[in-house]
């Protein structure tokens, strides 16, 4: 049978079903094949909030959205143009973000009367039979019943077998996007090596999705897209926190410094205690500890006997950790504190993304207690930006604390292997013995960044004060006078501002230097932002994008940049809180766009927006 191949520019996958219906490694495989290809791309895991939500219902749907294309792309997509639904409350759920004309491929034994019930539809209802998807192309697969068909030779339990569905369906979307299956099948190998019926299963079921595309004459088109035009080099898929986990080790090894890692686990962070606990050949030691103030605490006397102090952690982990933060301050130590924002407050929304944490890291600790803050906007930016974390923290002797979110975190996309010749230098200078005319160490005696020395435990006449009340300046002596305690404040404050004599001035990602509108963001903002500017500067319109990697302290020149925009737009995640901190820095009359659902800001919201800004359409 002759079948027609299409060349698309870019396709939108959402893959969503049951918690156990296993659509995060099915995106994920299909993204990793995607990324083999060259293509560029751009994934966006949506887990319920819930670990064991009720199966078939509505807060128990998983979701896995990727996009892929033969350009650059900075988002996951705003709009889908093929949805897998294994089951009804999957297509409930995510109907709305489908294209008009798009693809659905429904899984009709996620149809029965049980599961449209737990989906909410009225008695009698099936929205496969009634009419109501005729805008759509829906294409109807038992998927149960084939994937059982192609494992009846497997002696393993009902229950088992119905585990590799999901592989019957990337089998059949690896046959409609013309893919070669080797890579997963490699992956299952690697994972599976050792359970033999798990490992034929899932391959008998990947395989038997391809051949039923490839043999059943419904299907009369398959599709491709070409490789992306990128710079050359070698790239991988990379999520967030994976990144994370490798710029702390690249870091630990261009600073000499053995990388400790104190944490307890807690969603989305948890994933970099698992990455770098595999990486003991680097020198690694990961600490999981009994409680948030067991790990940051550990993490800081790693920190004073000379390794690399790092702890992770998430909104509710980070206020548990305030007190020892404080202490971190205030021994002017150094240490990296992974903040991985999700919704709040308290528990919140576990697996959902936000950024409502800025505030909690410019200001949330007892005292004047100032910090360090730097944040990633994108996954593959999460290695340069720890790396960076690693460095300011170590040559200006102080806990900094590193931004990134659930969306940034568990999202994906292609990055370039950097070289270690291009990866800045960490220099670390520990102290050796007294300077000449020393009698003894003057543990807050300070360099011209107001940087006082570290000096190792055990160091011959370097012994010195530890703790955390008020140190006096140059001895370290505890002391409770009014003038030394305003003295020191001021003095640590002063130090935190100077890192910005030692960071790169802020540049526009893209615009004019002047003009109407600036869009200035942080974090995970990033791709919407961009992608909406570039589509209004393609209409001519006077819009540029700045982008904060640095936020305490700001640039140097950020001041500057905001007095060249008649109006300054800054999207966040939360209720407002940037916006809070520039406005109160540099009197800039900005506006807030403002999204708190536990999903990103799309590119075509924040079009909208600025058209609504330049007296345009609403």
């Amino acid at each position: 049978m002759t079948r027609k191949k299409e060349v698309l520019q870019e396709v939108v996958i959402k893959f969503a079903g049951d918690s156990g219906d296993g659509m995060q490694l099915t995106g994920t495989q299909f993204s990793q094949n995607t990324a083999l290809l060259g293509i560029d791309l751009a994934t966006f895991p949506d887990f319920p909030a819930e670990i064991r939500a009720p199966q078939g219902s509505l807060p128990g749907v998983s979701g896995y959205q990727l996009r892929f294309s033969s350009d650059n792309i900075y988002t996951p997509g705003d709009a889908v143009d093929v949805l897998v639904a294994m089951n009804a409350a999957a297509l409930k759920v995510n109907l709305t973000a489908l294209k008009k004309g798009g693809k659905i491929i429904a899984n009709t034994d996620g149809f029965d009367a049980k599961n449209l019930r737990l989906a909410n539809y009225p008695e009698g209802e099936n929205p496969l039979g009634n009419g109501s998807l005729g805008n759509y192309d829906v294409i109807k697969m038992d998927v149960t019943k084939m994937t059982r068909e192609a494992l009846k030779d497997i002696t393993m339990g009902m229950k088992e077998k119905d585990r590799a569905k999901n592989m019957f369906v990337l089998g059949f979307l690896y046959w409609m996007y013309n893919r070669d299956m080797e890579s997963t099948i490699h992956f299952l190998r690697e994972k599976f090596g050792k359970k033999d019926d798990i490992l034929n299963s899932n391959i008998k079921a990947l395989q038997a999705g391809y051949n039923y595309g490839d043999t059943t004459e419904t299907f009369t088109t398959t599709y491709s897209v070409e490789k992306a035009k990128m710079e050359p080099g070698t790239y991988r898929s990379i999520m967030g926190n994976q990144a994370v986990a490798y710029g702390l080790i690249a870091a630990s090894q261009q600073s000499g410094l053995p990388l400790f890692l104190g944490s307890y686990p807690i969603t989305p962070a948890s994933d970099i205690l698992h990455d770098l606990a595999r990486y003991k050949n680097f020198g690694v030691k990961t600490f999981q500890a009994e409680d948030e103030i067991a790990a940051i605490t550990s993490a800081i006397g790693a920190a004073y006997g000379g390794a690399l102090g790092v702890t992770t952690s998430s909104g509710p982990g980070i206020a548990l950790k305030g007190e020892a933060m404080g202490l971190a301050v205030m021994l002017e130590i150094p240490l990296v504190i992974v903040n991985i924002q999700r919704g709040g407050p308290s528990t919140g929304l576990p697996t959902k993304t936000e950024q409502s944490d800025l505030m909690q890291a410019y200001y949330g600790r007892n005292g004047e207690c100032p910090m360090p803050v730097i944040a990633a906007s994108t996954p593959a930016d999460c290695f340069d930006t720890v790396y960076e974390a690693v460095r300011i923290a170590v040559q200006h002797m102080t806990p900094v604390m590193f931004m990134s979110d659930g969306y940034i975190a568990n999202g994906a996309e292609p990055w370039k292997f950097p070289q270690t010749k291009d990866l800045a230098e960490i220099k670390v200078v520990f102290k050796k013995g007294l300077d000449e005319g020393e009698e003894k160490l003057m543990p807050y005696k300070r360099d011209e960044k107001l940087v006082r020395p570290w000096a190792l435990p055990g160091t011959p006449g370097l012994e010195h004060r530890i703790g955390g009340l008020e140190k006096q300046n140059i001895t370290g002596n505890v002391n409770y006078e009014p003038e030394n305690h305003q003295l020191m404040v001021k003095i640590r404050q002063e130090k935190v501002d100077k890192i910005a004599d030692y960071i790169p001035e802020q540049k526009l990602d893209s615009g004019p230097e002047k003009g109407k509108i600036l869009v200035l963001g942080w974090g995970s903002t990033y791709g919407a932002i961009k992608s909406a500017v570039a589509e209004l500067q393609e209409r001519g319109e006077s819009v540029s994008h700045a982008h904060l990697r640095y936020i305490r302290p700001f640039p140097k020149n950020l001041g500057d940049i905001l007095k060249n925009f008649k109006t300054v737009l800054i999207p966040e995640i939360n209720n407002g809180q940037l916006i809070r901190i520039i406005r109160d820095i540099y009197f800039a009359d900005a506006k807030g766009y403002n999204k708190i659902m536990g999903v990103p800001i799309t590119k075509t919201e924040l079009v909208m927006k600025l058209e609504e800004m330049l007296g345009g359409k609403n």
